[in-house]
């Protein structure tokens, strides 16, 4: 018998625990973890670092990196933010600092210094961690849950799911009521093969990114055919770093992406062709215009060797060969059409996406449970008032930079808030 089960022990179940436990010391509580080792996750995290949020202060701000999740979180994080989660490491002795591109990590750079926090704060608060309980039913009593591993039963007054993206917890929750929203994977890189970006892994450059629309057909009835449709508009676009991989284009460009067009580039199948703009302060149209006066200033010099824009001198190469332009030609000797050709792909250049990566060991999950059915004051579920839940278990997901965890301190401390004062 607890007075507390967490079931999920990561970022989110052990931020639950020890707030619980500091707020109501009497209590007994318990994380169940289903594998041998806990915070798995947070190993991984950010090469190793462990990105634990984000330096982005204002709320408002704040929630405009969640593609679900971005109006119900408004409250939460004025509630409890990314500065109250730094001042929580911080005070448990693990000092911390914001790189400049915003992402927060600890100052060893080893996302052991917050494991260790989290187990040690856990364990000196008495919640007892039980690992390899894989959590097989939850059953409602007239008070509290029944908790069934693989050959025990527990009883709880309250319960906090923090299991993630987790297909049975989703399934046990269906079971008693609960919507879930089909999952699909967010945050992860394009499988391209092209000539233009093979054998030069490892450049990185800012550049926009447009994802095309799909083909639609039309039927012509008189002549009871099909002709195919293709709108020229973008249906996704981003810009940012994006980096040229052995396997195709990953990079913030990329994983922002992904993350905004989850469900989209999952109806795709993940086969679909963007257009890349390698240098986003021209058009092609203005580009075209510069290259012409590049060929009136430079007509004796290859075109393969004058680096004309700012751009890795690896990838420039790369584009001039697409452009269908021999390494011998001058700029003199360049047509209307290769001129055009060769702007088109500094500013449009067009790839097919066939495929996805994991990023990293970063897997992160669009769906779960349907944010309707949570009360955003407390992570409360308003069909039963003892469940509560945080983290990734809810139709949440944000896009790379520590935002997806101070998900999960948030949802995890309100929660905890939430059950503490209600013994």
């Amino acid at each position: 018998m607890f007075d507390v089960i967490i079931v999920g022990g990561g970022a989110a179940g052990f931020y639950g625990a020890i707030h619980i436990a500091e707020q109501a010391p009497h209590l007994n509580i318990a994380i169940f973890e289903r594998g041998k080792t806990v915070l798995s996750k947070v190993k991984v995290s950010g090469g190793g670092r462990c990105n634990v949020t984000h330096g982005e202060f204002i709320p408002k701000e704040l929630t405009t990196n969640f593609p679900r999740g971005e109006k119900e979180l408004l409250g939460p994080f004025h509630k409890y933010a990314p500065m109250d989660v730094m001042s929580f490491f911080e005070e448990k002795g693990v000092p911390l600092k914001i790189e400049e591109d915003g992402r927060v990590f600890p100052i060893s750079d080893s996302s052991q210094s917050i494991i260790d926090c989290l187990v040690g704060e856990a364990e000196r608060l008495g919640v007892q961690i039980l690992k390899n309980s894989s959590v097989k039913q939850i059953t409602k009593l007239e008070e509290g849950w029944q908790v069934t591993t693989m050959n025990k039963h527990y009883s709880t007054k309250k319960l906090l799911l923090a299991t993630g993206s987790n297909p049975k917890i989703w399934n046990i929750l269906e079971g008693l009521g609960h919507k879930i929203i089909p999952p699909v994977p967010s945050l992860f890189t394009f499988n391209i093969k092209d000539e233009r970006i093979e054998g030069i892994p490892g450049i990185s450059t800012y550049a926009e990114v447009e994802v095309m629309p799909k083909k639609t057909f039309m039927v012509d009835k008189k002549a009871l055919n099909l002709k195919s449709k293709v709108s020229q508009e973008a249906v996704l676009c981003s810009d940012g770093p994006l980096l040229i991989t052995h396997w195709g284009l990953s990079g913030p460009a990329i994983l922002k992406l992904s993350a905004w067009g989850a469900n989209l580039l999952h109806d795709y199948h993940y086969n679909f062709r963007i257009k890349v703009n390698w240098l986003p302060d021209y058009t092609t149209e203005s580009m075209e215009a510069y290259l012409r006066e590049v060929k009136q200033k430079e007509p004796k010099k290859t075109v393969f060797r004058t680096q004309a824009v700012d751009l890795p001198n690896r990838l420039w190469k790369k584009l001039v060969e697409g452009a269908q332009i021999s390494q011998e030609e001058r700029w003199a000797d360049l047509t209307k059409e290769k001129l055009q050709e060769l702007a088109n792909q500094l500013t449009a250049c067009s790839f097919k996406v066939e495929g996805k990566s994991t990023f990293k060991e970063e897997f992160v999950t669009a769906g779960g449970v349907d944010l309707k059915e949570i009360d955003f004051k407390t992570f409360q579920s308003k069909l039963y008032p003892d469940l509560y839940f945080a983290g990734e278990i809810i139709n949440v997901d944000a896009i790379t930079g520590g935002f997806n965890f101070q998900n999960a301190w948030t949802g995890a401390y309100l929660a905890a808030q939430s059950i503490a004062s209600s013994f």
